[in-house]
C-alpha cells in the first residue's frame, strides 16, 4: 500500500497534523523577515536568502546563446525579487549538450549573454535598487548528451539502471580518460568567457547523474578516474582548482548531488546494501575539499529525475504515464530537508543553498523559514515554482506571504516539456505560450 496522496492541505493545522502522522520533523516559523537578511562573501553581497534553481528552458537560438523566451523568463526573475538567480544549465562543449536549444556560452556568443545580464541587473536596480548575484550553472550532459535532440551518450561506465533511458547499448565504449582531462580547460575556458560576460560566478554542476555527478559512482571504471575516492573525486576537484586560479574573483559553486539513490556501485552516496539509506560519508569528506578549493556556495540536491523523479522534486502528478511512488510528497521534501541540514553541519561556513520546497504551495515560506532558523540552510530556493510564480521572493519579502492562485501546482507538465525537448516552461501559470507548446509536443 502507498502512502502517496496529492496535496490536500486547507490551512497549517491539516499540513502540520499529516507532518506528525508520517513522523517527520519538519520546522515551522512565522518569522519572514529571516529572508531579507543579506549574505555576505567574499566577491560579491547576496541582498536575500531567496534564490532560483537553475531550470532549463531549452529556448536558446541556434548558436547557443538566449532566445527570446529566455529572455522573457529571466526578466521576470529579475522583477521577482530573488537575491541569487542560478541561471540554467549551460553546456561547455558542443556535443555535451542536452538538447540542441540548451544554452552554450561561446566566445563568438558572449555578447549575446552580457547583454541580457546586463538587462537582469538594470531590471532588478530599477525595481529594487539593487542588483541580484547571477552565478551561470556551467555543464556537461554526459550518458544524457543529445546535441541535435538524438541521444550520443557519453558515458563513464554502464549502469543497468540508466542505459536504456540514455541510449547506451551494451557494446557501447565508456568515454576515456584522456577526453574527460581535456574537459578541464573546457570548463576554465568557459568560466574566463561567464566572467567577461558578467556573471557574478559559475556553478560546476555535479549533479542528476550528469557527466561531473556520474563520475562520483565511477566505482566499476579502470584508470585515473575511477575505483579509489580520490579517483572518482579527481575531475571535479581539478576543474575547481583550476577555474579558482584562472578566475581569482569569480564565484564558485557547486550544485552537488549527495544521495543518487541508485544501489552500489552504481550509485553514489548509498548504503552498500540498501540505496533507499543514504551513506553521506563521501560526501561530507568531498564538500570539506571543494570548500578547501574555494568553492564558497553548495546547492543540495539528489538522484536522477530520470530515474527518480520524485526524490529529485517531490510532485502531485507523475510525469507521462509514470506510476506514482510508495512514498508520500512530504516525506521526499523532509529528505530533501535533512540531505541539506547534514551538509550544512559539515560546512558551518559556508553558505549552503536547500531545496524541495514547490510542492508546499503558499506554506512554502513558513517551513523555509523555520529551516533557515534552525540553521538547516542558509538559503532556500526553487526552481518549478519559479516557473509558475516569477515574482514569488517580492511576495515573501513585501507581502509576508504567497497567493495561492499563482504557486506552482506541481503537475510535472514542465518536465513533460522538457523531455519533449521544449520550450520549457509553466503550463497552469503562463498559458501563452505554454499551453499551446504541450498541446504540440506532448499530447
Amino acid at each position: 500500500m502507498t502512502d502517496f496522496a496529492k496535496f490536500n492541505f486547507k490551512n497549517r493545522k491539516d499540513l502540520q497534523a499529516k507532518i506528525g502522522e508520517l513522523g517527520l520533523d519538519i520546522a515551522w516559523s512565522n518569522n519572514l523577515s529571516i529572508f531579507k537578511e543579506n549574505i555576505k562573501l567574499d566577491t560579491c553581497e547576496i541582498p536575500n536568502k531567496l534564490a532560483i534553481h537553475p531550470m532549463e528552458g531549452l529556448d536558446a537560438n541556434n548558436q547557443g546563446a538566449p532566445g527570446k523566451l529566455t529572455t522573457r523568463r529571466y526578466l521576470n526573475f529579475a522583477r521577482g525579487g530573488a537575491g541569487l538567480i542560478w541561471w540554467e544549465a549551460t553546456s561547455v562543449v558542443t556535443e555535451g549538450k542536452s538538447n540542441k536549444n540548451q544554452l552554450h556560452l561561446k566566445e563568438d556568443n558572449k555578447s549575446a549573454f552580457a547583454s541580457l545580464v546586463n538587462k537582469v541587473n538594470n531590471a532588478a536596480i530599477d525595481e529594487y535598487g539593487r542588483k541580484p548575484v547571477n552565478i551561470l550553472q556551467l555543464n556537461h550532459s554526459g550518458r544524457y548528451s543529445a546535441p541535435q535532440n538524438i541521444n550520443e551518450p557519453i558515458f563513464l561506465f554502464h549502469d543497468p539502471h540508466s542505459d536504456d533511458k540514455a541510449g547506451i547499448k551494451k557494446d557501447m565504449e565508456p568515454v576515456g580518460d584522456t577526453y574527460l582531462s581535456e574537459l578541464v580547460d573546457k570548463y576554465v575556458q568557459t568560466s574566463k568567457i561567464a566572467q567577461n560576460a558578467g556573471f557574478d560566478g559559475v556553478d560546476i554542476k555535479a549533479c542528476h547523474r550528469y557527466l561531473l555527478s556520474e563520475q562520483l559512482a565511477a566505482y566499476n571504471r579502470d584508470g585515473q578516474y575511477g575505483g579509489s575516492y580520490k579517483n572518482r573525486v579527481k575531475l571535479l576537484l581539478t576543474i575547481i582548482e583550476e577555474v579558482k586560479q584562472n578566475c581569482p574573483d569569480l564565484l564558485i559553486a557547486v550544485r552537488l548531488n549527495v544521495y543518487d539513490a541508485i544501489p552500489y556501485p552504481y550509485g553514489w552516496g548509498v548504503n552498500n546494501k540498501d540505496a533507499a539509506k543514504p551513506d553521506l560519508s563521501e560526501a561530507k569528506r568531498l564538500v570539506e575539499e571543494l570548500e578547501n578549493r574555494g568553492v564558497e556556495i553548495f546547492s543540495i540536491t539528489a538522484s536522477d529525475p530520470r530515474i527518480n523523479p520524485h526524490i529529485v522534486r517531490p510532485y502531485n502528478n507523475p510525469v507521462g504515464k509514470n506510476e506514482p511512488p510508495q512514498e508520500h510528497p512530504l516525506q521526499g521534501c523532509h529528505r530533501l530537508f535533512e540531505l541539506t541540514a547534514k551538509i550544512k553541519k559539515e560546512l558551518p561556513e559556508s553558505v549552503v543553498l536547500g531545496s524541495g520546497y514547490s510542492w508546499l504551495k503558499e506554506f512554502f515560506p513558513f517551513i523555509a523559514a523555520g529551516n533557515l532558523e534552525e540553521r538547516k540552510a542558509d538559503m532556500v530556493g526553487v526552481g518549478r515554482m519559479a516557473f509558475a510564480y516569477s515574482d514569488f521572493a517580492k511576495d515573501m519579502l513585501t507581502r509576508q506571504k504567497l497567493a495561492s492562485d499563482k504557486v506552482c501546482v506541481a503537475c510535472s507538465r514542465c518536465s513533460e516539456l522538457m523531455i519533449a525537448g521544449g520550450p520549457t516552461g509553466c503550463v497552469v501559470r503562463e498559458k501563452t505560450p505554454y499551453l499551446r507548446l504541450y498541446k504540440e509536443k506532448v499530447n
